[in-house]
């Protein structure tokens, strides 16, 4: 049976710029099942569409990124800056983590530069905690059973590899080289064709693309390969302590 992975994000286009690489290699190399999820549609991305509007295009965007590599994709349904740690969300992404069943969740880590992505790593950590728990109702029209077992957690990097509170550079546990996967990941991006005039007008940024790959080319030095991915392992109970995507992907102390 093969080992199920869940990028679990705050909005689309968070795992494309994240972790998509390191999804192609653990599918490509590892035969591994992939599923990508978003606790938003990104309703507020936009400077000329409605939030109804927007997040339609978005979700489809994201739709699109997933199937470039046959990934399921998942929404729960928030709104973005209202990704709140309340029992309704908590109960959605419960449900989420029982339907997706992954034995491996990436998600983002716990200080970042916006509090969404924070509050979904927190959300994304308090679900695959709990989903087991036969008490735990997510109240869903059709809801998937608890699941069998606490998965890996894994966090990527914050935005500029930096602790946002104290500007101290964030260390990896795991670096891994996506070098020959990156016109895959750069694909994968592309399908969000929104977010080009979005970022330019509220970031002032004009390079989508190229923004991606310039911070893949810095966490490439770290093992020196031209592109890399960064995550942290989450080893407190009860989760499992050995890093099992560098298992499945052969990867020595210096990356691979």
């Amino acid at each position: 049976m093969s080992t199920r992975v869940l990028a679990f994000m705050a909005h689309p286009d968070d795992v494309e710029f994240t972790c998509a690489g390191t999804l192609v290699r653990l599918q490509n190399e590892a035969g591994c099942q992939i599923a990508i999820a978003t606790a938003t549609s990104g309703d507020c991305g936009s400077a000329q569409h409605r939030p109804d509007e927007i997040a339609r295009i978005r979700h489809a965007e994201a739709v699109a990124a997933a199937g470039v590599i046959g990934a399921e994709y998942y929404c729960a349904g928030c709104s973005d800056v209202f990704i709140l740690y309340d029992e309704p969300t908590i109960r959605r992404f419960v449900e989420l983590i029982r339907k997706a069943r992954p034995d491996i969740v990436i998600t983002q880590p716990p200080t970042d530069y916006m509090v969404d992505h924070e509050m979904c790593g927190k959300l994304v950590r308090t679900a695959t905690f709990i989903a087991g728990g036969p008490n735990l109702l997510t109240r869903d029209i059709d809801p998937a059973p608890p699941t069998e077992r606490v998965p890996h957690l894994y966090y990527v990097d914050p935005t500029e590899y930096i602790d946002p509170i104290d500007g101290r550079p964030v260390i990896p546990d795991l670096v891994v080289d996506i070098t020959s996967v990156m016109p895959t990941k750069e694909k994968m991006l592309a399908c969000h064709a929104s977010q080009r005039e979005w970022l330019r007008k509220h970031h002032g940024m004009d390079e989508y693309i190229e923004n991606m790959k310039r911070r893949g080319a810095a966490r490439g030095e770290l093992i020196g390969k031209p592109y890399a991915e960064g995550f942290r392992i989450h080893r407190g109970h009860p989760y499992p302590q050995n890093d099992i995507i560098a298992e499945l992907l052969k990867i020595g102390k210096q990356g691979n």
